[in-house]
Order: structure tokens, then sequence, then C-alpha cells
């Protein structure tokens, strides 16, 4: 699995930062990967339009990137780290790596 790593130096062309993790891993984007990664395995419970959040923290939204980020650490800890968000699972090993090198390897907008 990635390794969680402070990043640091953006590269201009391709939106990830200079970082050992970061020099190799593909690139990974809101577009390309977060969206569809946050909507299939988070805002179940995480949307503010959510019925049941199933015990999820009000303050805890996911409906745009900007929420994502503004939560990225704990995103990392508890999905990557911890890897016991979904509660549901059905989180491949790949989709958690793909969350690893977008949240540690992009810059927020993207």
């Amino acid at each position: 699995m990635w390794l969680l790593l402070a990043c640091a130096g953006d590269v201009a062309d391709s939106g990830l930062v200079e970082d050992p993790i970061c020099a190799e891993a593909p690139v990974t984007t809101w577009d390309n990967f977060g969206s569809g990664f946050v909507v299939q395995n988070c805002q179940t419970c995480h949307a503010s339009t959510s019925d049941n959040r199933l015990g999820a923290p009000e303050e805890v939204v996911f409906d745009t990137k900007e929420d994502v980020w503004e939560h990225a650490d704990r995103v990392l800890a508890r999905s990557v780290v911890e890897a016991d968000m979904p509660p549901q699972g059905g989180v491949t090993e790949e989709d958690r790596e793909r969350l690893d090198i977008w949240l540690t390897c992009a810059d927020e907008g993207t």
C-alpha cells in the first residue's frame, strides 16, 4: 500500500507533487477517481441529503471535492490506514490505494 507521506512542491503539468510516493503514481483527480469513489462509498452516510446518516457526524459531509479535502486527513486515516470506512466494506485494496494517491499527491484543486 502507498505510504502516507507529506508531499512538498507542486508539479504544474501533472497536478501531482514531488515526492517518491507520488513520482510513479497514476495521475488521480476528483474527475477521474475521487467523485465516483465518494458517490459509491461515502455519500450514503455523508451526503447532506442522506435520509439515514447511520451515525455519521452531521458536520462531516462529502457533497463536493472541497468537502472531502476539508477532511482529507481524517478520510485517509479512516479509509486507508484503519480501513474501517465505509463500515459496510466493499472497497478494494486498489481503490484504497488510489484514494491514498489522490489525497496524498494531488493538489486540493484536482
